[in-house]
């Protein structure tokens, strides 16, 4: 495996202004709702997520000294 030594130099995305980003986000983003790829959530799933969140949320609480 050859590993290549940091040039300090940011490369592809990361060395895009946040403009730039946002305007291939946006794209992307049109493209796959004119394609109908995009994910569409399903009220199980939002309910689901959010459960989740929620969990973990009271979990960090719980862990954190104080």
């Amino acid at each position: 495996m050859i590993l290549r030594q940091s040039t300090g130099r940011a490369r592809g995305l990361a060395a895009m202004s946040l403009e730039r980003r946002r305007e291939i986000a946006s794209k992307g983003g049109r493209t796959s709702q004119a394609r109908g790829t995009a994910h569409q959530w399903t009220a199980e799933e939002a309910s689901a997520a959010g459960k989740k969140g929620s969990a973990r949320y009271a979990q960090r609480r719980q862990e954190e000294p104080r």
